[in-house]
């Protein structure tokens, strides 16, 4: 029988991250702490290493804004430990809406909302590529970052770490429609930054790994998985889940009684034969 820890030692992790990042940023503006400076766009650790947000820089970009160098070298550490490591964890790992909308799932599993709308989803997960593109169009014909003008991301980062603006609305107004309007709507439909770090996460080398012969089919992994399209291949197959579109949240591992998913390294030889 699993133990509390055991079924829950992800999610514990993740939300220890979340919080602590938050705290750090508030910490480098309210005390000078030096671990953790800026914000989620642009930041650096131990004023050392620069951390830039690849699709804000992009948006510069199109807005025609001189990028500077640290910038430019803060893209290449995101990119490079997203596209090899992290894949799209960002999205589960470090982003404070994730806490917003997972409790929002959470909500609509326990008052039942999940059978009183179906299961068929009214919107499609393609949605957030063509905000993020529309986004680069509008940053470009506006001359201005178009999405971090607007960004819920953005707007709840300042309200908790930095106590301005109007996050908590931004985090109510997602909420809301994520627990009456589409499950998992905003970062599973819309969100552009999601969209950029699925396409980013596409060639990651840390994979979930579906083990066929030990998968009894009880489903509680594609129940639990905010992106479970990417669970396709549970009772099918042995492979790795190879869609980008996969958060890394662990969720689907901690509930599986059978030991049938779990992380692992992506292999080559299976990319070969799916075409990846």
């Amino acid at each position: 029988m699993k133990t509390l820890w055991n079924n829950y030692r992800y999610l514990i992790l993740r939300r220890f991250t979340q919080i602590s990042i938050l705290i750090l940023y508030f910490g480098a503006n309210a005390f000078g702490w030096k671990m953790l400076q800026g914000n989620l766009s642009s930041s650096s650790i131990l004023g050392v290493i620069p951390m830039s947000d690849p699709y804000a820089v992009m948006q510069m970009v199109a807005a025609g804004a001189v990028i500077a160098t640290d910038l430019l070298v803060g893209v290449v550490v995101v990119v490079v430990f997203y596209g090899l490591f992290g894949g799209r964890a960002f999205c589960s790992w470090v982003c404070p809406i994730n806490m917003v909308t997972d409790f929002a799932a959470f909500m609509r599993e326990v008052t039942g909302m999940n059978k009183l709308t179906g299961v068929k989803q009214p919107a499609s997960r393609n949605i957030r590529y063509w905000v993020l593109g529309l986004s680069l169009i509008i940053s470009a014909i506006l001359g201005v970052a178009a999405f971090e003008f607007i960004s819920p991301i953005s707007m709840i980062h300042r309200g908790i770490a930095f106590g301005i603006g109007f996050g908590w609305a931004a985090a109510l107004i997602i909420f809301l429609f994520d627990l009456f309007v589409l499950k998992n709507g905003w970062c599973g439909h819309i969100c552009p930054l999601g969209g950029f770090y699925s396409l980013l996460g596409k060639f990651s080398l840390i994979r979930v790994k579906h083990i066929e012969e030990n998968c009894t089919l009880c489903m509680k992994c594609k129940t639990v998985c905010p992106e479970n399209q990417v669970l396709f291949m549970v009772g099918k197959e042995t492979m790795s889940v190879l869609s980008g579109e996969c958060t890394n949240c662990a969720r689907c591992i901690e509930v599986c009684d059978d030991d049938a998913l779990n992380f692992s390294l992506r292999s080559m030889a299976q990319n070969k034969k799916t075409g990846e």
